[in-house]
């Protein structure tokens, strides 16, 4: 209630009256005390405390031995989860290199191959769940005796959420590297393709070869298809805090639109390229075009740069620099195959030899972009993840059964490039909300920490036979 002289009123107490220099009484906001402070402190106006008098002792140690209470309790969920299962005898099913070799067999061979990588990613994740969950479950509940003074502070608050932070080292510095290869590559390409443009439009204008001028359009779009690549990858990369609350979830599926937009413009480009050769043909006449030493060495110059930088990108395995690796062994087998139909033309006096291979590459190009243009319209809608994927996040429940009783389901399936991953965990019926919470959250953690997996969500269950947790006409047309 409100005083007469303004001040709060509770249980027959004023709080916040004071006097003036004129002894008139007035607010003193500095010493203002609501109930709701109150109540966020953990106090009730029944407990003998609103006065502000200090708690008795006995609160005190009620505090300590609740705080006790629960660091026992995640210490020993600690141990169970990260010292519950033998995770040292993985290495015994590895076949080193050796051993591969002496097998004769091809199909034995790509098996144990195949285990190989398999063992890799299991124990990828094991450093991922050694490294982060000890960090999560120390960053859960830092005030336990609800006094306002965070008594623990977890790496999670420290990293502010930035979960690679707590990888291993040798992970860290593997991410690093390929981020800073992808990169160099990305650079690169666009300065080469720059100067392999304005070498193939001198060459085009010495000549009125139609296959020089499909290797022209494809150029000029790879240089585009490169800008693509590098736009996206600048905008997935900006720390601005208006584009995290227009896009809360992340920028990464501007990635696979830019290749989707730009396979379409190349299927397009060459639809027309395609067309031009058609009715060069028609007439079924006419005159072998002649290739000057210029067009012969700009075209040498494109098959010989464009090899190199494929080679140097084949091992980074980031989404982006795949494409340009994709697009420089097209580049080579395109620009080889226009070179030699003119010039085999010229030499065999074989005129539509030049069109006509130039429809051919144009059905190529069709072909192989189309297809990658599908491919991305298919992860954006929601394809399945693969099947190591899936093995990979399958692995990682097993590493969280010591804390739980099973799984109804774990699903992975694309949002763009990257994988949202969905885990349905069973635990017993009287499983507190404390360790439900604890293990729910610190599985989505390390689910993120994987590097194929943008967002995970975990849903708790206590009986195998419920609902699958997902509505099953949730496509629904209305």
């Amino acid at each position: 209630m409100v005083g007469k002289h303004g001040a709060f009123a509770v249980s027959g107490q004023s709080y916040g009256a004071g006097r003036d220099e004129r002894g008139l009484n007035v607010r003193d906001p500095a010493r203002i005390r609501r109930p709701q402070d109150d109540l966020e402190r953990g106090l009730s106006h029944h407990d003998g405390n609103a006065s502000g008098r200090p708690r008795p002792r006995l609160f005190g140690f009620q505090d300590i031995a609740r705080t006790a209470l629960e660091d026992r309790r995640r210490d020993n969920l600690k141990k169970s989860l990260l010292h519950g299962i033998e995770r040292h005898g993985l290495e015994k099913f590895r076949v080193d290199e050796k051993e591969l070799k002496a097998i004769k067999n091809k199909k034995v061979r790509a098996f144990y191959e195949d285990q190989n990588e398999r063992l890799n990613d299991w124990l990828e994740v094991d450093a991922v769940v050694m490294a982060i969950a000890d960090d999560v479950l120390e960053s859960m509940d830092p005030d336990p005796d609800h006094d306002g003074d965070q008594e623990r502070r977890g790496g999670l608050q420290h990293m502010h959420g930035n979960i690679a932070e707590f990888l291993p080292d040798e992970e860290k510095h593997r991410r690093a590297t390929a981020a800073r290869r992808s990169k160099w590559a990305i650079n690169i390409n666009v300065i080469a393709n720059v100067l392999l443009l304005a070498g193939k439009i001198v060459a085009v204008l010495s000549t009125g070869s139609l296959s020089l001028v499909a290797s022209l359009v494809d150029s000029a779009l790879d240089l585009l298809c490169t800008l693509i690549i590098w736009t996206t990858n600048k905008l997935v990369g900006w720390r601005l805090k208006a584009l995290k609350k227009r896009f809360p979830v992340g920028r990464r599926r501007l990635e696979p639109i830019g290749i989707l937009v730009f396979s379409i413009i190349m299927v397009i480009s060459f639809l027309q390229i395609l067309k031009e050769s058609v009715e060069k043909i028609a007439p079924l006449k006419g005159e072998p075009e002649k290739l000057p030493a210029t067009a012969i060495a700009a075209m040498v110059a494109t098959i010989v740069i464009k090899g190199i930088i494929g080679l140097g990108c084949y091992p980074i395995k980031s989404t982006q620099v795949q494409a340009l690796a994709q697009d420089c062994k097209t580049d080579v087998f395109f620009n080889t195959l226009s070179l030699l139909f003119p010039f085999i033309g010229e030499k065999a006096n074989v005129w539509w030899l030049d069109p006509a291979g130039a429809g051919v590459l144009s059905l190529f190009i069709i072909y192989d972009w189309g297809h990658t243009c599908f491919e991305n319209i298919t992860r954006l809608s929601g394809e399945a993840a693969s099947a190591r994927t899936q093995q990979k996040l399958m692995y990682l429940a097993y590493r969280f059964s010591p804390v739980v009783q099973g799984f109804k389901s774990v699903t992975g399936y694309h949002c763009g490039d990257g994988v949202w991953a969905e885990f349905d965990l069973l635990l017993d019926e009287k499983t507190s909300l404390h360790t439900s919470h604890d293990v729910a959250e610190t599985l989505q953690y390390c689910a993120e920490g994987l590097n194929e997996v943008d967002r995970a969500f975990v849903t708790t269950d206590y009986s195998s036979s419920g609902p699958i947790g997902h509505a099953e006409d949730a496509e629904r047309n209305n």
